[in-house]
This record gives C-alpha cells, structure tokens and sequence, in this order.
C-alpha cells in the first residue's frame, strides 16, 4: 500500500460518525471538493470503498491526497458552512454557479434632491439599488410610469440644498414641458419633492396598490372640495398606476414576499432562476447557470442555486416554490410545489422564464460555432438510441409507387444533421416485379451499400426506414444478412394524421416518444419529410415519362424535336402510320423520310 493510501486510510478510520462539513485536498494542499454529511465518516468512505461509476468521481478521488474536515451541531449549520468554504475556495470539482448576463438595476442617489434612473454599474455608496430586472423593459416601465407620475429631476447637476436656497441653479426646458418640478429653484417645497421620491421607491417595490389607494383617497378629497379639476388630474394618475399594474401583477396581492424559483438542463449545463414576488408584482427576477462536476442530482443543483440567488438578490422570504423538491436548504423556510391556482401560474411563469434563457443561450452559442447545435442535436440521438457511435452520417429510404406501376425508391444522406443534397440516391426497381415494399426496400438497400463497398465509400452511422416494423427487418436482412455489414437501424412510426409519432429501434424494436418541442423531433421529421419529397418527386417524374410514351419514342433515329414534328403534322401515330412516302419525305427529307415510311409499311404486311 502506498504511503497516500495509508494516509487516506488512517485518516478514514479517524473521521466521526457525526453531521459535518469535509474537504478534500490534493497534493499542493489546494482544496479541490468541498461537501456537508449527516453522517461524515459514511459519506467520506463511501468515496474510497465504492467502485465508483462516473469517470469524474474516480478522477476527484485519484487527486485527493488529504482530508480536512468540521464537526457542527446540526444540519443547519453543516448548510451554512459548506455554502461559505465553496464560495471562499471555489473548489475545482463543485459546480460554481455564474450569472448570465449583467441585468439592470433602478437607482435612487443619495443626492440632496435625489435622481431615479437605471444603471447596469452597482455603486452602493452612491445609491439604493433596487433589482435586478430580468425581464425585457421591466425597469423602463416602471421609471416610465414614476417620471409620469412624478415630476422628479433627471439632469446630473450637482446640486445641494445651500446653493439651491442662494438661487444658484436656472430650471430647464424640463421644467418648461412640465417635465420636472423645478427643485433647483424652488418651484416645489422640499418636502414635496421628497414625497415623490418616496412614492417612487414604493412603486418600485412593487407597492402600486398602495399608491392606487392613496390616489382614490385623494380623488375623493378634491371631489368633496369641489376641486374637480385636481381630482381629474388626480384620476388620471390613478388610470396610470392601474394600467401599469394590469402589465405587471401577475397574481392577487394577498400573495406576498414570496421566492418562485424554475429549473432546467441541457447536458451538463444548469439553468435555475428566481422571481421574486411582492404584492403579487414581480419585483426582481435573475437566472443563473452551472455545469455539473460530479454528477450532482438534480435536487443538489435546484438546492445550490436557491441558495446562491437568494443570497445575489438579499431576499430572505419564509416561502419559496420549486418545481421539485430541493436537497436542504436551511430552517425555517416553507417549500411548496404548487398544483393550482396563482401559485401554479407562478411557477410556469418561472418555467417559462428559465427555458427562454436557456434558448438564448443556446442561440447564442450555436451562432459563435455553426457545428455545436449539429453535435447536440445528434448526441441526444445518440444517447436516446444508445447508438455505439455519433450519427454524424444518416441515410434515409423511402418506397413510392401506385398499385405497383412505377415503382421506385429514394435515399436521402444527412451529414452532420443538414441535408447533404449531392449525396441523394434514386433507383428504379429492376428485380421486383408487382407491388412489395418489403422486397422493394431489401433490393435498393442491398444496391445501395454494395456499391458503397465496391467503391471504397465511408459507410453511414444510422439507417432510418421512413416506415415500421417491417421496413426495418427488410433493411436488416439487405444489411446483416446478404452485405454482412452491422448498421444502426431505426424506423419512424407515424400516427392516424401520417405525422412523425414515434421513434423505433432495436430487433425487437423499443419504441422511444418524441416530444414535438424538442431538436431531435425536429431533425427527424426534416429527415421523414425530405426522404419522402425525394421518393414522390422521382415517382411523378417517371410517371409522367410513361404517360407521355408513344410508338415514336422506340424507333431509333427520333429524337423528341422529330416526334413533335411528326406529331403536329399528322395528329397521332396512327394517322401517321397511313401516310404517303411522298408526304414523309416533304416532312422530314429523303433519308429520314423514307426511313420512316418503311417502318410503318414493314408493320402493315405484318
């Protein structure tokens, strides 16, 4: 035994069978894992004595070259203290959770007479920030409905209450379009602008309602007065705030100070967001992503990321909403999965917002490298199938034929999931005779691949048979049976309507769903789509080859100019076939002419 596993193995044998915090370092010292346990010295062994399944856990372990561990009082503070050694050494086989994109925020200055604009740039020592706001103009709407309400300044000169008494300051053409209330001279009395301030924050924080009640309180006032038009204009504040909160309450107001948080994945890459809710409005929102390191479970990503965001957004509400539930993620908070009702709606809301992040994303990257999407697409194929290799090459056959007149077959070739259009192969049946599909299909595919042998030619990864059952044993017995060769095979099962339903594969075949959302369903009816285009549009072409056959077209010498001259001239074949030599040879001349003439009589004296 090696001086490292002796070590490990001392040190196993040490470790307490009590709730704790343990981390794992390699040999520079460098702390490269940490984890929490309700029992340390089980979950530390159950590195070491398990024969580890995932490559990136047998990896951790061989790097591991000594083990610091904490003791805690409960699994409380096991959660506090794991959260504070990851973010303190980002340890590198922890997921480490990273913000998308840099969201904006609303700034009241801590000026004199205070600014309410929006910023990307966070400087607490120079305002309240008030955010983030994931969603697209959420922060316009809301400074757009405060600058209505409240004529609140929004020039950057630096201003304080001296020189403002001392009459230093000149109101704007702001002040002129009854744009800003002209604090720098005193238009309005500082209290006043204050109470705009502070009726903004409110807004801002999503209490609207508030305000709408204030404003009907008011309203009545004016009205009991008879000041009817400072109630109009009090009314019309009010419509605003209402119309703004039409836009932005997503449910009653009796749900409030609440976390709603959505999930989801894409290979290795996690995506969770939170929506904070108050009064029923959205207040703030982010989404943050994360790759999996050591095959983490779904309810350690969602646990990790409930942590991280309400920490990122200092929310700390006693209820929050999962679609799942969560590993641990501390006391005293209730975790709801809601079945109906506004709390639902929120959660799909939630789920909406981290799949459209996710689709950015992907977007975003698939324009910085074409390939990428291609790769993806064709990996879930491939883990779906459980395919020995990438479908980066895929052939398709289709059959078409009517009643068994002009039957032929088509092959379309996708390299890389895109059509590879110079790759495309048709085929006229030559050895089937009357209508069989299955006999049809084994005799192309066997054409097919011979070909592809004799000829040296790189083999594809994937057939598909743009039909069931049967159509894949007839592939098979062309591919196994006669070529010898072992190809992938899948068929596409279409429902009642003829649309792409099912995905099968294996002898005997496994039937695999296919949600109509996904990028493989898409490929795959592209695929189903495009082979059957390719197979229908050769049949066509070669039937109306034959309906346009005549007697004309078998005689050597008559090309199709000739036959339509002929044609033309005489009306049919028939007419043409009792004509005078004479008459042939003012049509065509001597040579061809008379040609033509003695065919014609050689079938008379027949």
């Amino acid at each position: 035994m090696s001086a490292k596993s002796q070590h490990i193995s001392s040190l196993l044998q040490r470790i307490p069978e009590q709730p704790g915090v343990y981390q794992y370092l390699d040999k520079e010292g460098t702390v490269i894992y940490v984890g929490k346990a309700k029992n340390l010295k089980r979950r530390v062994s159950s590195y070491f004595i398990k024969d580890q399944s995932s490559l990136k856990t047998r990896q951790l372990v061989s790097h591991i070259a000594d083990i610091k561990y904490v003791v805690v009082g409960s699994e409380q503070d096991a959660f506090l203290l794991e959260n504070n050694l990851i973010k303190q050494y980002q340890p590198r086989y922890n997921i480490l959770l990273k913000d998308g994109k840099s969201y904006p925020y609303i700034c009241i200055t801590k000026e004199v007479f205070p600014r309410i604009f929006k910023t990307r740039q966070k400087d607490k020592r120079g305002g309240e920030y008030f955010g983030p706001y994931s969603f697209t103009n959420a922060a316009d709407t809301v400074l757009e409905l405060i600058h209505k309400l409240y004529p609140i300044r929004t020039c950057n000169t630096p201003m304080n209450r001296e020189g403002v008494e001392k009459n230093k300051y000149k109101v704007c053409l702001k002040y002129h379009i009854k744009k800003c209330c002209g604090i720098c001279e005193l238009r309005v009395p500082i209290e006043q602008y204050n109470e705009y301030i502070q009726s903004a924050k409110k807004i801002i924080r999503g209490d609207a309602h508030e305000i709408s009640k204030q404003l009907i309180e008011q309203m009545q006032q004016q009205s009991e007065q008879m000041r009817y038009e400072e109630a109009e204009r009090v009314k019309q504040q009010y419509l605003l705030v209402e119309k703004f909160r039409s836009k932005t309450v997503v449910t009653n107001t009796s749900i409030n100070d609440l976390d709603v948080f959505g999930y989801d994945e894409q290979d290795e890459q996690v995506y969770i967001s939170i929506l904070h809710i108050h009064n029923g409005s959205i207040v703030q929102g982010r989404t943050l992503e994360c790759k999996r390191k050591l095959d983490e479970s779904r309810e350690q990503l969602l646990a990790y990321g409930i942590t991280a965001l309400r920490e990122l957004l200092g929310t700390d509400t006693k209820e929050i909403l999962v679609p799942f539930m969560p590993e641990y993620v501390g006391e005293d908070i209730r975790i709801n999965i809601a079945t109906g009702g506004d709390r639902k709606k929120l959660l799909d809301l939630a789920a909406q917002n981290v799949r459209q992040y996710k689709a950015d994303r992907l977007k975003q990257a698939d324009k910085l490298n074409p390939d990428q999407r291609a790769i993806r697409i064709l990996t879930e194929l491939q883990k779906t199938l459980g395919l020995p290799m990438l479908p980066m090459s895929i052939d398709a056959f289709d059959n078409s034929s009517i009643q068994g007149s002009s039957a032929v077959s088509a092959c379309v070739v996708f390299k890389k999931a895109k059509p590879s259009k110079s790759d495309y192969k048709r085929f006229e049946i030559k050895e089937v005779v009357g209508q069989d599909d299955y006999a049809t299909m084994r005799e192309v595919v066997r054409r097919r691949y011979q070909r592809m042998i004799d000829n040296e030619e790189e083999l594809p990864n994937l057939i598909i048979a743009d039909g069931g059952i049967g159509q894949m044993h007839a592939i098979r017995e062309a591919v196994e049976d006669q070529l010898g060769l072992h190809i992938p095979i899948a068929g596409l099962k279409k429902d009642d309507k003829h649309r792409t339903q099912t995905l099968l594969y294996g002898f005997p075949p496994m039937e695999f769903g296919l949600p109509v959302t996904s990028e493989m369903f898409r490929l795959l009816t592209n695929i189903q789509d495009e082979v059957h285009r390719f197979a229908i549009t050769y049949h066509k072409k070669k039937r109306s080859k034959l309906q346009t056959h005549s007697e004309l077209d078998d005689i050597q010498g008559v090309g199709s100019v000739t036959k339509q001259k002929i044609l033309q001239h005489f009306g049919s074949v028939k007419r043409a076939g009792l004509a005078e030599k004479s008459e042939w040879i003012e049509l065509l001349g001597t040579s061809r002419g008379s040609m033509l003439y003695e065919y014609f009589q050689s079938k008379i004296t027949r």
